[in-house]
């Protein structure tokens, strides 16, 4: 039993530690609040980090927490944010060339839209050519 005690502790210690979660004051956690509010959770996406109850969430919240503990502004955490996984996770993804199609596609779906159906209406179709005489015959007969 003395031997297995020394080899139990070596394996205890071994085991990954949950890390406890900083503590925050009231302004703090507001703030940290306020980013995750505008991150976009990687699992739901429709959700922000704050919203979700997914784990990745849980774990991003943590991670903010964790950098505004450590003094870091929320400029700084949303650059690091942005810099870990993309634009894609702001829920309000900034204006630049490469969201440029972003922030069009709502403006330009409806007016192509509307362009379309405009061209549409405009254009005359001929009326279709009136029946022959054979075609009357067959057409009577079909109908008696």
């Amino acid at each position: 039993m003395r031997r297995l005690l020394p080899l139990l502790l070596i394996l205890l210690s071994a085991l990954p530690s949950a890390a406890a979660p900083p503590t925050l004051t009231p302004a703090q956690e507001a703030r940290a609040a306020a980013i995750g509010s505008q991150l976009r959770c990687l699992v739901c996406q429709n959700e922000s980090v704050e919203e979700s109850s997914a784990t990745l969430a849980a774990n991003i919240r943590q991670v903010i927490r964790e950098q505004v503990a450590a003094g870091r502004t929320d400029h700084q955490v949303m650059q690091w944010m942005t810099a870990r996984y993309g634009d894609f996770i702001r829920l309000d993804p900034p204006f630049n060339r490469l969201t440029l199609l972003l922030w069009a596609v709502p403006v330009l779906a409806p007016a192509l839209g509307l362009g379309i159906a405009f061209a549409a209406s405009r254009q005359r179709r001929p009326p279709p050519a009136p029946l022959t005489e054979a075609e009357k015959s067959r057409l009577a007969t079909l109908l008696e």
